[in-house]
């Protein structure tokens, strides 16, 4: 990136994210000469671009000041161009959504354009501000870490408060007026736990990632489980961590909780991804799946199926999600409103969960 260049994506994303507002004064060549260590050419070549892009306009005499951007970029949208930010983009049920959503667009005559935050604000930050600034016509958002104060929130206002239509898949925030299209987490994952019990399995440890809504809500749902049943739940246990700890001090706390002698007979896990991973740490320490320890998991991740024994989980619509995201925000770009969508989910019932016979 030379110079100029740089010096402009700094004050676009000044722009983009509110520090400056429609009809601010900006400082003057000066000013931000000092400020970005360039030269005054590099300085007038970076504010003429932002002056073609409608991003500023300048005054004889006056300086020089934030333009209607958000007004502007209509004029200039690329409508056949929708922006897609989510946690992952590679792996586990994210090309399944993707897919989805290219199949709904694509008979439309859309394309997308797509950002990876792994899972990390300051590269959702980088990812939101990208599409702010490339004229999308519309924007389909998973937020990053979205149980935990989001220092983004900035640009998801930017983005409310925007013409762009947007939408929200896997989780939202409430006090965002953005449509969503999520699964009952909380119902799904009581649902699950009741099946458990119903094999008669009263001891049950849930693994849970707590800084997505997601994992939290799926907590929920265990605990509302052992609700209904007070005279066992003292025999819950629950193991919470973040996408950014160190799994194996969390796989270790799991083989802990399965060396006592009164082990838990059965885990509920965050995902199927983490429900294979813990099907390792249950044979580390010796013992076997199911007749010893019943596994689920959550999402109906493709390997699920094939790994040994077969996985119990519910099933995320991942395609389903996928097109009626693409459906809803094409709707949304013609000028109709949105309703949120909640799915609930089929649990399917593999070799990975065995039932404990009355006496035991």
């Amino acid at each position: 990136m030379t110079k100029y260049e740089n010096v402009k994506k700094k004050i676009v994303n000044s722009i983009t994210s509110g520090h400056y507002q429609s009809g601010d004064k900006l400082p003057t060549e000066s000013v931000l000469m000092k400020q970005y260590g360039v030269s005054r050419y590099t300085i007038r070549r970076a504010m003429g671009e932002l002056e073609n892009e409608h991003y500023i306009y300048k005054i004889q005499g006056g300086g020089m000041y934030v333009d209607d951007w958000q007004a502007n970029r209509q004029k200039t949208v690329n409508n056949k161009m929708i922006g897609i930010v989510t946690t992952h983009l590679a792996d586990y049920i994210f090309p399944s959504i993707i897919n989805g959503i290219d199949r709904a667009i694509s008979n439309k005559g859309y394309s997308v354009l797509l950002s990876n935050t792994h899972n990390d604000h300051a590269q959702e930050r980088q990812s939101l501000q990208r599409m702010l600034e490339s004229n999308i016509a519309g924007l389909i958002l998973e937020p990053t870490q979205s149980a935990l104060p989001n220092p983004n929130v900035d640009l998801y206002r930017q983005i409310e408060q925007s013409k762009v239509p947007a939408l929200f898949i896997n989780a939202h925030y409430d006090d965002l007026q953005i449509p969503y299209i999520q699964l009952n987490d909380r119902h799904i994952e009581y649902q699950l736990v009741k099946r458990l019990f119903e094999r008669g399995h009263k001891s049950i440890l849930g693994v849970f990632q707590v800084d997505d809504l997601q994992g939290v809500e799926r907590m929920r749902g265990f605990m509302d489980a052992y609700a209904q049943h007070p005279e066992f739940s003292y025999l819950s246990d629950v193991i919470m961590y973040q996408s950014v700890d160190d799994m194996a001090k969390i796989f270790k706390k799991t083989a802990h909780r399965l060396k006592d002698d009164s082990h838990p007979t059965a885990i509920v896990c965050y995902n199927d991804q983490l429900a294979i991973q813990i099907m390792d740490v249950v044979r580390s320490v010796g013992l076997k799946i199911p007749e010893d320890v019943s596994i689920v998991g959550f999402d109906d991740y493709l390997l699920s199926k094939y790994v040994t024994p077969s996985l119990t989980t519910a099933v995320h619509p991942k395609n389903r999600m996928g097109m009626d995201a693409g459906r809803m925000i094409l709707s949304m770009i013609d000028g109709q409103k949105a309703a949120p969508i909640v799915y609930d989910a089929e649990i399917i019932e593999r070799d990975s969960v065995a039932t404990i016979k009355k006496n035991k």
